[in-house]
């Protein structure tokens, strides 16, 4: 399993070290939370951040846009250094046409679902997700319990992939026990932001997602 720590648990005024940490121990992405305050009630970062440690870093840069209307940003996303671009089936009405834009842009394309939304919502889209995002709390806030019911949604995903070509990404209240039940069910990259910074041994703790 690949581990992408999401950067909404680090410490800001410690941030570029933080990032120069995680290429050095190995991570396999950074996952940044991107917040406008209406779709979600939070802030997170921005186009400027993402522009910033695509300076910065070599990893892969997954951004999650947790905003209203996506399509408006796509372009500035992906110039900033976005390597993977993030949306939620209920941030837009036009859901293919934006992850249409995405594909077209040359970089990964993403679709989220949040825990109360029906997976078959976005099966009309599975031609174009190169992952599919499964949130495992409610968008919108760090260090949230994560939710058992995710694992049978998970496991739903999972059986699309005989059809279909996606890499399935969990977020929310993962560490090492949910993680591992998390694997069972299907997933293959584990969104780790609150788990990954209180960890005492981060060498350690990456190891033990790519073991699973």
């Amino acid at each position: 399993m690949k581990l992408a720590p999401s950067i909404l648990s680090a410490n800001r005024l410690h941030l570029l070290a933080d990032i120069e940490q995680m290429t050095q121990k190995g991570v396999d992405e950074i996952h940044i939370d991107v917040m406008d305050g209406h779709f979600v009630p939070n802030f997170g970062y921005d186009i400027e951040t993402v522009r910033a440690l695509s300076k910065a870093t070599s990893l892969p840069l997954d951004v999650h846009l947790m905003i209203e209307q996506p399509e408006r940003y796509i372009a500035d996303f992906v110039k900033a250094g976005a390597t993977c671009l993030t949306i939620h089936a209920e941030s837009t009405v036009h859901i293919y046409r934006c992850l249409q834009l995405i594909k077209n842009c040359g970089i990964k394309a993403g679709i989220v679902v949040n825990p109360g939304t029906a997976l078959e919502v976005i099966q009309p889209v599975l031609p174009l997700v190169d992952r599919i995002l499964v949130m495992t709390v409610n968008p919108g806030f760090g260090g949230q319990q994560f939710l058992e019911t995710s694992l049978a949604r998970i496991q739903q995903v999972n059986r699309w992939k005989e059809k279909y070509d996606f890499d399935i990404q969990v977020d929310g209240g993962i560490n090492e026990h949910n993680a591992q039940l998390c694997a069972k069910a299907g997933a293959d990259i584990a969104v780790a932001g609150s788990a990954y910074f209180s960890s005492d041994n981060k060498e350690q703790f990456i190891n033990y997602f790519h073991q699973l």
